[in-house]
């Protein structure tokens, strides 16, 4: 699975997750504060303010949290791209490659972890990124990286 604490995490909302079996945890003071910030709320650019933490410090702490399970996304807190952003990307990136693009635009979500009904809007420009590299042809690539960013400008994440 990809890592979803890779690109820009400020805006990404975790909460604390419950473990049935606790086991040995061992925490530091600075993961065991990052641990209580994480309420579902916040996002992790104020949870960072909060703690004085910098990001890539936060981006450390709250990886490891993750890999024990300690937190998990809030996913009802974090924007999700809608249909008509799919519809958009999907027809651009047809005119860049063809009728292979909406395959092509599927297999990336897959690669990346997520599922398109509840693709993360904080994610929308590295999944733009990642289908401009497939595209062979440099002008088509740079059209469809200029319609894609106009696009990406309107996304409230």
């Amino acid at each position: 699975m990809a890592n979803i604490f890779s690109g820009d995490i400020s805006r990404m909302v975790l909460r604390r997750s419950v473990r049935a079996d606790l086991g040995e945890v061992s925490l530091d003071s600075r993961m065991l504060q990052a641990l209580m910030e994480l309420d579902g709320k916040k996002n992790l650019g104020q949870v960072a303010q909060t703690l004085n933490m910098s990001m890539k410090d936060l981006r450390q702490i709250v990886s490891k949290l993750h890999d024990l399970e300690l937190c998990e996304p809030a996913k009802e807190s974090m924007p999700a791209l809608g249909k008509e952003f799919f519809d958009f990307l999907s027809s651009q990136l047809s005119r860049a490659m063809g009728p292979i693009a909406e395959v092509v635009i599927e297999d990336e979500i897959s690669r990346m972890g997520e599922e398109k009904k509840s693709f993360p809007a904080h994610r929308a420009a590295e999944l733009v990124d990642l289908l401009a590299r497939q595209i062979r042809r440099e002008e088509r690539k740079v059209a469809f990286q200029q319609a894609m960013v106009k696009k990406l400008r309107e996304i409230k994440t």
